[in-house]
């Protein structure tokens, strides 16, 4: 089931910006989850992951750490509102696996283990799914659970803040 009437009444979010607000809450919950020790990583990265973006996206109006800092929202497809806990969970759990799966495969990354690459191959073709649809830029975890990534004015707008502080000292070098 396609909605397209809806999709498009959204404004898009480039998909550099989608990348780097996944990079933030990657980057948090995986640093969280490192300081646990080996035996607690995967249960508290899970858990982390569960209480970071999903939890959090419940009471914050659609917005995770890192679509905050960068003006992102997630919201339902067809009613254009926060998406309900079932919808976020199927959502979440298709990313939270393949991101967990980078995780263990950053962790065991060495000039000896290379095969350990492959783990990042779930979560990429999750998200190739999202550069392959240039309409509705929807990954396969977004049509999973029918939900829509879209700007919004409500965030800290760390993108544009950077880009400032670039251009500022860009024309002091000058």
């Amino acid at each position: 089931m396609r909605n397209d009437v809806i999709v498009r009444r959204f404004r898009k979010v480039p998909i550099e910006r989608r990348v780097a607000a996944f990079l933030i809450d990657f980057g948090s919950i995986a640093l969280l989850s490192t300081l646990g020790g080996s035996a607690a990583f995967i249960p508290l990265f899970i858990f982390l992951w569960v209480g970071l973006r999903v939890l959090l996206v419940v009471k914050n109006q659609g917005q995770s750490l890192g679509r905050w800092a960068l003006d992102i929202k997630v919201s339902d497809a067809k009613y254009t509102a926060t998406p309900l806990l079932p919808e976020l969970l199927k959502r979440e759990t298709l990313v939270g696996l393949g991101s967990l799966m980078v995780m263990i495969g950053l962790a065991n990354l060495s000039p000896s283990t290379g095969g350990v690459v492959l783990l990042f191959i779930p979560l990429a073709i999750d998200c190739s799914f999202a550069f392959a649809d240039e309409e509705n830029q929807q990954a396969f975890h977004d049509r999973l659970a029918r939900t829509i990534v879209a700007q919004t004015q409500r965030g800290y707008s760390l993108d544009l803040k950077v880009k400032r502080l670039f251009a500022q000292v860009n024309r002091r070098v000058k």
